[in-house]
């Protein structure tokens, strides 16, 4: 079992959360590109069909702007769900406070030295 101070565990939930929430505000950034370019590509598809363009090349351009709508859509959907993930770590590391705050409270304020040198034998004492 890995060996991790309080402090430790609560400084790792707290970057972790603060990357992934990071993280889900620059996927939600390019989702917003990709439906910038959905849309120029659906223009496109309607000036070329205007201006008499084989009608493979308008539905191939329509296709396109459909697929990125597609992509944009599900870009949106993972960056939601970054936010629920980040929204658990917040809860992980509040849960870790809680649980374990009043213990790192006491050993910060105990003044007692040398309690790592202490036999295992003696704990074990009735």
């Amino acid at each position: 079992m890995a060996r991790i101070t309080y402090r430790q565990l609560v400084a790792a939930v707290g970057d972790l959360e603060k990357s992934v929430a990071r993280n889900a505000e620059q996927i939600r950034a390019q989702a917003d590109e990709i439906q910038e370019e959905a849309e120029d590509a659906a223009r496109v598809a309607n000036m070329i069909a205007a201006m008499n363009v084989d009608r493979h090349t308008v539905s191939e351009t329509h296709a396109l702007s459909r697929v990125m709508r597609g992509l944009s859509d599900s870009a949106v959907a993972y960056a939601s769900a970054a936010d629920t993930t980040a929204r658990m770590a917040a809860a992980a590391g509040e849960q870790a406070r809680t649980s374990h705050g009043g213990i790192q409270e006491a050993v910060s304020r105990a003044d007692v030295d040398g309690i790592h040198d202490v036999s295992r034998e003696w704990l074990a004492q009735e």
